[in-house]
């Protein structure tokens, strides 16, 4: 009989923005959460925001806070994600956003698809939820009341918002300088994915990941500031072309609580047929 691997430690990396406010209780929320997964993950917070290093220090979460930034104060995703290769300690990785709660499904889908996959890119679609306050990780059903609260008062979102990554540490390599928390380099990574040979794995039907609703308070010009501003083109354009712009719907396999499944919904095929026009279009244009 074999022996059975031991469940899978990775390294959760984030950017967190400011501690202030209701952002700053909704981000302790957080990684309180990445906190009480088991196994027990590596945590390293990237930036100088304010509060960063004394939450850092409050929990023992390892701080990394040169990160390169451009002309409007914003990190480059690619100096982070190749910061977080150099020197997280465990092969597995997950970037994900501060405000995302995480359960201990999360940590059970990464155990059961590493030992299926050795090249994938684990992502799935958020629940919705408002939380106002600090929230008790105390008490011994901290993870049973969020996951109520998520069915009840909650919402699953759509396909396109994208807020946790896992993959192998060694997956991603020359990603263009992306401005984090602006459109486009989500879709793009899952794209990159896929073209490396990677499964681009949709762990919806058995993760939970609970994002907490937020203003855009954070950004100068708000909600438009962030999707609609000078770092959102940006992006757009280091995207080079619309056939790059992923989402769930493009994922190769879905993994759900009785295994990895390969995707065959009419709508990946769909995307696929559509995706492939894209890409003749874009070459044909630059022909």
């Amino acid at each position: 009989m074999p022996v059975p691997q031991k469940p899978s430690v990775l390294t959760l990396f984030s950017t967190p923005k400011p501690f202030r406010n209701h952002i700053g209780v909704i981000q302790t929320n957080a990684l309180q959460s990445w906190l009480k997964l088991q196994p027990q993950c590596e945590v390293i917070l990237f930036g100088g925001e304010e509060g960063t290093d004394q939450i850092a220090a409050r929990f023992g979460i390892s701080h990394h806070a040169a990160v390169a930034r451009n002309e409007f104060g914003t990190p480059f995703l690619n100096d982070i994600f190749e910061t977080a290769r150099a020197i997280a300690s465990q092969p597995l990785v997950c970037y994900v956003n501060a405000d995302m709660i995480l359960l201990n499904d999360f940590t059970k889908a990464v155990d059961a698809l590493c030992r299926i996959k050795e090249s994938f890119l684990m992502v799935g679609r958020r629940w919705n939820l408002d939380v106002k306050e600090p929230f008790d990780f105390a008490r011994a059903d901290w993870a049973e009341t969020l996951r109520r609260y998520a069915k009840e008062r909650g919402e699953l979102g759509s396909q396109y918002y994208i807020d946790y990554f896992v993959f192998p540490k060694g997956l991603f390599q020359n990603i263009p300088p992306f401005a984090v928390g602006r459109p486009g380099f989500d879709n793009w990574l899952l794209w990159k994915a896929r073209s490396l040979g990677a499964c681009l794995v949709d762990a919806s039907d058995s993760v939970m990941a609970i994002h907490q609703n937020h203003d855009y308070g954070h950004h100068p010009d708000g909600r438009a500031g962030v999707y609609q501003g000078p770092e959102a083109k940006h992006n757009r354009q280091l995207m080079e072309g619309p056939h790059h712009f992923f989402t769930l719907e493009d994922a190769s396999h879905r993994l759900t609580p009785s295994g990895l499944r390969r995707n065959l919904s009419p709508r990946y095929f769909r995307r696929k047929w559509k995706f492939a026009r894209r890409v003749l279009r874009h070459a044909l244009r630059g022909a």
